[in-house]
């Protein structure tokens, strides 16, 4: 994602209240970023938070974790998720920004995240680029170190080459696919937030890819859209 440098993103951020400045400080505790004892889950690459912000308005009883790298991006994350809020604090819902190849610097035992959404992540299509790709056995390694045995992974992306590959390292690094969606929107799923990045593919018709991933065996809970 290519944006021109925000001046007041940072400040914005820091009195913000709910951006993390110093994730590696909660590595291990991150429930106490929270005001509310609640199941915590993670967004990987928040972009501008349309989804996040969307996704943690309508579910209160939930804790929110979005990490992306950029504070031109996380600024303007920081401005959908107030819109969105209004008045409203914002309680349960935390951003940082950090380099999700080095979670495991930031997340680990101790931290049970009982869901991770990645949506559309970069697809990194040459070879020598797919270790880097979100969903690479090699990241699936460090999410299980902080994912809960009936934890998930919600994956969508518009990418028909990552899908596929994506599918693959759920297997080989043991996850459980209990959901493989290729046209997402014919499904006509009532609580699918729509991402920018989901409009404008779907308008260019390409179809919406959807994998749900467990992490242990397969557990009912996990299979909502």
């Amino acid at each position: 994602m290519h944006l021109r440098p925000k001046p007041w993103a940072r400040p914005e951020l820091l009195s913000s209240g709910f951006f993390i400045e110093e994730p590696w400080t909660l590595k291990g505790r991150w429930a106490e970023a929270f005001p509310k004892s609640q199941p915590l889950h993670l967004e990987l690459g928040c972009g501008k938070g349309q989804f996040i912000a969307e996704l943690a308005h309508r579910n209160p009883q939930i804790n929110y974790l979005a990490i992306d790298m950029i504070d031109t991006v996380l600024g303007l994350a920081k401005r959908q998720i107030c819109d969105v809020y209004g008045e409203a604090p914002v309680d349960n819902l935390r951003l940082t920004a950090w380099d999700i190849g080095r979670i495991d610097t930031i997340l680990g035992q101790g931290d049970t995240i009982e869901r991770i959404y990645i949506n559309f992540c970069n697809p990194w299509p040459r070879r020598r680029h797919h270790k880097k790709r979100l969903t690479h056995p090699r990241q699936l390694e460090k999410y299980k170190a902080f994912l809960s045995p009936q934890g998930a992974i919600h994956f969508k992306t518009d990418d028909d080459a990552l899908y596929d590959a994506s599918l693959g390292y759920f297997e080989d690094a043991g996850f459980t696919l209990t959901q493989e969606i290729r046209d997402l929107h014919a499904t006509h799923p009532a609580n699918n937030i729509v991402t920018e990045h989901e409009r404008m593919f779907s308008e260019q018709g390409i179809l919406i890819k959807k994998a749900i991933a467990q992490s242990g065996p397969f557990h009912p809970s996990t299979a909502a859209l």
